[in-house]
């Protein structure tokens, strides 16, 4: 059922996890909430034999390489005899972050004093989920990167940061994939440089804008390409869906997008934008967050606009050239059209 819903891409985000949910198993106490998704070791490893045969669209040496590998490492996590402690965010209580609307971090979090001056890089922790929160004081300083080959091929975050001399950087809008070859060359929506409309793909059609104005201020709200000049943006992107708009939060229930790896940005009333990445899908590590659970720690941190960003294994945070968090990909960055930057 599985393979015939998913593409090649997504085949290897899902070995990875049933990897992952091994490794897990021979070092914790099995969660009864997992069983659907794992089962038995052997059915594990009857999962990524089927993953590995199967013919996906565009098939690659690399695919086929993977496959091996996986296979290899889910026949030694499975069938070695393994013991020790696990540090699994699952396994422990962990204490909810708590915060007020006037920009109280919350209570668990860990600061980082090694940063530019004007930045501030906090641990944060909750029920299922780790990740890293970003303050920039100064929104003026935040730009879009935007691939070299937009519209053939994607770059990495890090690039991104580097190719514009910026000191640090998330990943920004979403993107599609028309040939099948997850390259990330392709932005969706409405991309805006500089105050230039840059790419577009959906003509006069509204969707949701995520970005600042020439005040340095964050807009969110849904709009065509012909109003995004009357914004005065002069960096945007499309994604969704909206968090928190002029202070009010609008997302209810747990979001309905279940938990997984998550970005977002958002900005406070004194101009302030934050930078969220959550990680998941690494059950000894971060299994990841709702969007009720992103909207939460933006709630924490005063944000008064705040929305979802591309998440997935494109979540990722960036400082001096270093990747902060621990991405939900087993080859390491993904290849992205977007990100936004902090200028050094």
């Amino acid at each position: 059922m599985v393979t015939a819903r998913i593409n090649r891409g997504q085949a290897q985000n899902y070995a990875y996890t049933l990897v992952k949910l091994a490794e897990t198993y021979t070092t914790a106490p099995r969660m009864a909430s997992l069983a659907n998704v794992s089962g038995s070791n052997s059915q594990i490893k009857k999962r990524l034999i089927i993953l590995s045969n199967r013919r996906y669209k565009q098939a690659s040496l690399k695919w086929s390489l993977f496959a091996g590998l996986m296979i290899g490492v889910i026949a030694l996590v499975v069938f070695s005899s393994t013991q020790g402690e696990t540090n699994s965010a699952l396994g422990q209580d962990v204490t909810i972050s708590q915060g007020n609307s006037q920009g109280q971090a919350p209570a668990a979090v860990q600061g980082n004093d090694d940063t530019s001056p004007g930045i501030t890089i906090e641990d944060i922790t909750g029920p299922t989920y780790k990740g890293k929160v970003m303050l920039i004081k100064d929104s003026t300083r935040i730009k879009l990167a935007v691939t070299k080959g937009i519209g053939v091929q994607g770059e990495k975050v890090s690039e991104l940061v580097k190719d514009m001399g910026g000191i640090a950087g998330i990943n920004a809008g979403g993107f599609y994939d028309p040939d099948g070859k997850e390259n990330g060359g392709f932005p969706d929506g409405l991309t805006v440089k500089d105050g230039k409309l840059v790419y577009n793909n959906v003509g006069e059609k509204e969707v949701n804008i995520v970005g600042f104005d020439d005040q340095g201020k964050m807009v969110l709200g849904s709009m065509s390409a012909d109003q995004l000049a009357a914004r005065h943006l002069r960096e945007a992107v499309t994604f969704a869906p909206n968090l928190i708009i002029e202070g009010k939060s609008v997302i209810s229930g747990d979001g309905g997008w279940g938990i997984a790896p998550r970005s977002g940005i958002g900005q406070r009333a004194d101009g302030t934008v934050i930078f969220v990445v959550i990680d998941g899908r690494q059950p000894t590590w971060s299994m990841g967050a709702t969007l009720k659970d992103l909207m939460k720690v933006f709630e924490d941190y005063g944000a008064v606009n705040a929305v979802n960003l591309d998440g997935g294994s494109s979540a990722e945070m960036i400082y001096q050239g270093e990747v902060l968090n621990k991405i939900a990909n087993i080859f390491g960055e993904r290849y992205v059209p977007t990100a936004f930057v902090v200028r050094a």
